[in-house]
């Protein structure tokens, strides 16, 4: 028998996947964006409170438009700000159920929808300012497995949050220490 061998092309990168686990489930994922370099690239945060310019608009509206391309997701809660993007998807089988029948279609998983979005706001954005093939976003993204109803709150109240404590902000390269 062959064995397989899986060669790790980038071994200063941490795999953050659940093992075993299918990112097409259905599910809820908490899954953070962010720009190449760490760009401020889509407006100000000011009085805590986040200003998008055209590219923030554009990054907004390829975040809404998902639901449109991707039937079964419903792109919940989420805040774009200056360098990063976050937000939940909620992964459902395409008639809508919460998986626990198969479904008739497969569905998409988590990777390729978030593709999708830095392709389409990319492209927006890049028709913008006539700047065909800039990279905007970093390679990968985070993402996590919403477990539980306290889980959801707790990542929903840190999206709302999320501008507010922009000061300290790890994202925020710029950022003030906290104390």
């Amino acid at each position: 028998m062959n064995e397989i061998i899986i060669q790790n092309i980038y071994p200063d990168r941490k795999n953050l996947r659940l093992p075993d686990f299918l990112y097409s489930s259905s599910c809820a994922y908490f899954v953070t964006i962010c720009t190449y370099h760490k760009q401020y690239l889509f407006g100000e945060i000011k009085n805590g409170t986040m200003h998008l310019n055209s590219n923030g608009n554009i990054v907004k509206k390829c975040w809404n438009d998902l639901q449109t391309h991707y039937i079964g997701i419903n792109n919940d809660v989420f805040v774009v700000m200056p360098n990063h993007l976050h937000g939940i998807i909620l992964i459902r089988d395409e008639n809508g159920r919460d998986g626990s029948k198969p479904s008739p279609t497969k569905p998409h998983n988590l990777s390729e929808i978030v593709r999708a979005f830095k392709t389409y706001s990319s492209k927006g954005i890049n028709e913008l300012h006539q700047t065909p093939g800039v990279s905007l976003w970093q390679r990968s993204f985070y993402e996590h497995v919403i477990r539980n109803d306290n889980d959801y709150n707790e990542i929903c109240e840190y999206i709302f949050y999320n501008p507010a404590k922009w000061e300290t902000d790890r994202e925020n390269i710029d950022r003030k220490q906290e104390l």
